[in-house]
């Protein structure tokens, strides 16, 4: 599976979108080790405690449809930016080690990192 695939892919997802109070769309691609791409989008909320970030949408998405292990995730966002720590603590339940790209609106890599680089020390099933 190319970057540029699933770039495209979560590029596509951003219309979908539901960012009525901060008008900051996010969305993301999850590469399953299946093959399998699940995208997700941010769905704010009145709320806003409520609301969830796109790539804890698309790892819900994959979990629904029976997949346990990642490969790779592209996080679309305006500007400069990176998964926040809940969307982190989710990832790292299923793929530590997991490469992330992340892409501005425009559709051009702002950096690549992994998981394990933006939560070290992590806690997780293997700290149980």
């Amino acid at each position: 599976m190319s970057d540029e695939l699933l770039i495209e892919e979560a590029m596509a997802a951003r219309s979908a979108c539901y960012c009525p109070y901060s008008s900051f769309p996010v969305s993301a691609a999850l590469l399953a080790d299946s093959g399998n791409i699940y995208t997700g989008v941010n769905v704010e909320n009145a709320s806003y405690g409520l609301t969830i970030c796109a790539e804890r949408v698309a790892v819900g998405s994959a979990i629904a449809a029976g997949e346990r292990a990642f490969k790779k995730l592209v996080v679309v966002v305006r500007g400069a930016g990176s998964p926040c720590g809940a969307c982190r603590q989710v990832l790292n339940e299923f793929a530590p080690e997991l490469s992330i790209i992340m892409v501005d609106e425009l559709g051009k890599v702002s950096s690549r990192t992994t998981l394990s680089e933006l939560l070290p020390q992590a806690f997780g099933p293997q700290s149980l």
